[in-house]
């Protein structure tokens, strides 16, 4: 019976397969990644694109919360679109010229703030503030503020306003034959500045780079006095009111 021989590799002149130098432990003539059993072993690199897949998902969700909680925060703090109404008024000044204005109401704060363009394209700002009782004038032309305690005709006139605003009625056309004309004389008192960190908002952002003074309604200036400046406001009532400023002794 014929004998088989197996040949070691010295006797087939075959060097051995040497150790990998990236896996010294492996045995020789095994794959790195092949493991004991001969099937492929899993590399700890594999792992990598799933831990950083869910660390770059985590940070990107806490993103989103913050932002979310931020517009949050600051939508409560401005007031909702819904109570600012915009209202354009049109009327004839006593010459015939147009008179364009638009009243911006605020409903939830109590405000009507007017700008008053005239002819000449120049723009004057008329604040009443309901809330406290105060109407700020700020000319076009003059970097000052004059304050007034607001009477029963003012409080009816913005009153007008409100209720245009709610029913939602954009665009006033004034008659020059049905619009009621009145005049108002104010007396500043020059000699009493106001400090301006002590005015509520918004008048304290109106005024915050302008002198303030106080003024008071009189009958009318008389011959010594002279007038300096007007401003005229109409309502929807059909109803405009010049008020003219001029300056009392101090």
């Amino acid at each position: 019976m014929q004998q088989r021989y197996r040949l070691s590799p010295d006797e087939r002149g075959l060097q051995p397969t040497p150790a990998s130098p990236l896996c010294p432990l492996c045995e020789p003539g095994r794959a790195a990644n092949s493991s004991p059993d001969g099937g492929s072993a899993a590399s700890p690199q594999s792992h990598f694109p799933h831990k950083a897949f869910w660390v770059s998902f985590s940070a990107s969700l806490l993103l989103v919360i913050i932002t979310l909680a931020l517009t949050g925060h600051l939508g409560l703090s401005q007031p909702p679109a819904e109570s600012l109404q915009l209202v354009r008024i049109t009327a004839p000044d006593q010459t015939g010229l147009l008179i364009n204005q638009s009243a911006v109401v605020d409903l939830q704060n109590d405000l009507v703030t007017f700008s008053i363009t005239s002819p000449a394209n120049q723009t004057s700002t008329v604040l009443f503030d309901v809330k406290h009782g105060l109407i700020c004038y700020k000319p076009m032309d003059q970097e000052s503020c004059f304050l007034r305690k607001m009477e029963e005709s003012d409080y009816n006139n913005v009153h007008s306003l409100l209720q245009e605003s709610t029913h939602k009625q954009g665009q006033v056309q004034l008659s020059r034959n049905e619009t009621q004309r009145q005049r108002e004389f104010l007396g500043v008192l020059a000699g009493s500045p106001v400090d301006v960190s002590t005015l509520e908002e918004p008048l304290q952002t109106l005024c915050r780079h302008s002198s303030v003074h106080w003024t008071r309604r009189v009958d009318g200036p008389g011959n010594q006095r002279l007038v300096y400046f007007c401003i005229d406001i109409c309502f929807p009532s059909n109803i405009c009111v010049s008020v003219c400023f001029y300056y009392l002794p101090e």
